[in-house]
């Protein structure tokens, strides 16, 4: 059976329209913007390619990001929104930098293999 909701245009089954919690809490920012950090570091660890490398290392960088907001919001200030505006302002240069970095060596070395780039001269 398909509920419907006046003011929205989701349709949810009877059984998660009530399993639906009423607000969203700290903890679940904060649980979600763990999760991402740790698919990051995990990320981070196993893959050997640099650009799936770099990507895990953004992951980990925006779930700090999420996390700032969580505890700005949760303290009803802007400090941490204001912090975040700077740290995605670097980010965009880090990314410009990185991908810059990832180009070259793949120039360089015709691969972005992380074991086969071993050597910091030619």
């Amino acid at each position: 059976m398909i509920v419907h909701l006046s003011s929205s245009v989701f349709h949810l089954p009877l059984a998660l329209a009530g399993a639906l919690p009423a607000q969203v809490g700290l903890n679940h920012y904060i649980l979600l913007s763990a999760l991402l950090f740790a698919l990051g570091f995990f990320g981070v660890l196993l893959r050997r390619n640099t650009l799936v490398v770099y990507m895990c290392l953004e992951l980990m960088l925006n779930a700090s990001t999420l996390a700032a907001v969580a505890f700005s919001r949760f303290n009803g200030t802007m400090d941490g929104n204001v912090f975040v505006f700077f740290i995605i302002t670097v980010a965009a240069a880090e990314v410009a930098v990185g991908l810059a970095i990832i180009v070259a060596l793949f120039r360089l070395r015709r691969t972005v293999q992380l074991e086969e780039l071993t050597a910091l001269k030619y």
